[in-house]
């Protein structure tokens, strides 16, 4: 009996597996408790696309879920009666959910594998949406809000735990940058469709549009995605022998996953690569259409078009990103370094003026921002090829907490500050120029530590080459 084959994804300076005497069949805490990791042929498959592309409706549902609401957020202050810092709480309830589950999601994934977590996620969101669509009781709408929150952790994760098992290792950046554009289909839905059915129907049918529309991507992913396209040889026969784990065995077991991922440096620079992402969430999450139409003036048909162009950007800066990733190879905390610096810059360029700024200079901070923010997605590349592919969701997970943390903290810090700017009254532009401050006091902290940890896996990566250099 013969142990399963390394990760095909490795990159020469990440971790060896763990681990070279295969376990005995009688020790089952050894073995997962699902099927071993299938690995993809050399060729890219009909199959493997057509399962790719149903997980990716999946996750242009959540992304539609996550962003409906940013749309809707000046209907939300007369609709539930609340002021900018409480119309923040919604966004940050449901983004912080999202980040704090993105660790046990990934466990649930790599245990019980990403076609059922799929399907569970589509299934919460269309529960949660269907709540927000139907009361209209703050406390009720945040819960319904931390419901979605955990329904979108479930989609994003589960693709990129697909990838390994149906995509060739050559192929899979792309696909990882594919993703991430696709996923603007999602904001777009949620600008354009979306933002005409709130305008023409209202609040209920927009919100259970969303719902019914969940209820359908779960039935679609249960009947076409499969975790992968059959176990390596002799592996199916060796899990069926196998007596299924007991719970503490489980439960020392996920121990042991955490700590692996915890420790691993690849992943916290995944988690600060990934941070570069909080400027585009600030934008089409929650300020971006309040920031346009209270403090510039701007129609909400206007404000609309912007997040159309910021979307489309962001769907042809993805290929981009993923073909440099590509060639970037170890070097791609340097490259996000660069691009989140970027980033800042065009906010203080647009933000410095103490008069409002025009819609042409809003098209262009969108265009900046959404051209940089795929290289967020460059955070997964990191992982997948420095983890070992059984703990590759959880991984994962880690990693994309880190933009999502970071907006976290920026939605709740920009409402707080923009609320003691306006003394209570109307936001005017001024008093978004002095919240924005706060969406800057947390950039500069994951700044400081990508830059930290980019230092950290160059020396990494100089003493796995000096290890394969043979001495003369």
């Amino acid at each position: 009996m013969t142990p399963p084959p390394a990760h095909p994804d490795r990159s020469p300076d990440g971790p060896s597996p763990s681990g070279s005497t295969p376990p005995a069949p009688s020790a089952p805490p050894s073995l997962p408790s699902s099927p071993p990791p299938s690995v993809p042929g050399p060729r890219l498959t009909t199959v493997a696309v057509a399962v790719w592309s149903t997980a990716v409706v999946a996750y242009i549902l959540a992304i539609t879920g996550r962003t409906s609401f940013g749309v809707a957020g000046v209907e939300a202050l007369d609709h539930f009666g609340i002021d900018a810092s409480r119309l923040a709480v919604f966004t940050s309830v449901q983004v912080g959910v999202y980040a704090l589950a993105q660790i046990p999601t990934g466990l649930a994934i790599d245990r019980f594998g990403p076609r059922r977590v799929l399907v569970a996620g589509a299934l919460a969101m269309a529960v949660g949406q269907a709540v927000l669509a139907l009361v209209g009781n703050y406390p009720l709408a945040v819960l319904a809000r931390v419901i979605i929150g955990v329904a979108d952790a479930t989609a994003f994760l589960s693709v990129m735990r697909l990838l390994p098992a149906w995509i060739p290792p050559r192929q899979a950046p792309l696909f990882t940058q594919f993703t991430g554009s696709l996923g603007y289909v999602g904001q777009f839905i949620s600008a354009v469709p979306f933002m005409m059915m709130l305008g023409v129907t209202g609040w209920t049918p927009a919100f259970l549009s969303v719902a019914g529309a969940a209820v359908l991507v779960a039935g679609l992913v249960w009947l076409i995605v499969r975790d992968g396209p059959g176990p390596v040889p002799g592996a199916a026969a060796r899990y069926r022998r196998v007596v299924r784990p007991s719970p503490g065995e489980s439960l020392r077991s996920l121990g042991v996953t955490l700590r692996r991922v915890v420790r691993e440096p690849a992943c916290w620079t995944g988690f600060f690569i990934h941070g570069s992402l909080m400027g585009q969430l600030s934008f089409t999450l929650v300020w971006g259409v309040p920031l346009m139409t209270l403090g510039m003036g701007l129609s909400p048909g206007q404000a609309s078009a912007v997040l159309v162009v910021n979307t489309v950007v962001s769907v042809a800066a993805g290929p981009l990103h993923g073909m440099v990733s590509l060639r970037a190879g170890r070097r791609r905390p340097v490259v996000a370094l660069v691009c989140t610096l970027a980033s800042a810059v065009a906010w203080v360029v647009f933000l410095a003026p103490g008069t409002p700024r025009g819609l042409a200079a809003v098209v262009v901070l969108a265009v900046v921002v959404a051209g940089l923010a795929p290289v967020a997605n460059t955070a997964f590349d990191v992982v997948r090829e420095n983890v070992d592919r059984e703990v590759t969701a959880t991984g994962t997970g880690l990693a994309n907490m880190g933009g999502f943390s970071a907006a976290m903290v920026a939605f709740q810090g920009v409402g707080l500050v923009l609320d003691r700017a306006a003394g209570g009254d109307t936001y005017t532009w001024g008093d978004f120029r002095v919240g924005f401050l706060a969406m800057g006091v947390v950039w500069a902290g994951g700044f400081i530590g990508l830059l930290a940890l980019t230092v950290v896996m160059r020396r990494r990566g100089r003493r796995a080459r000096a290890a394969l250099t043979p001495v003369r």
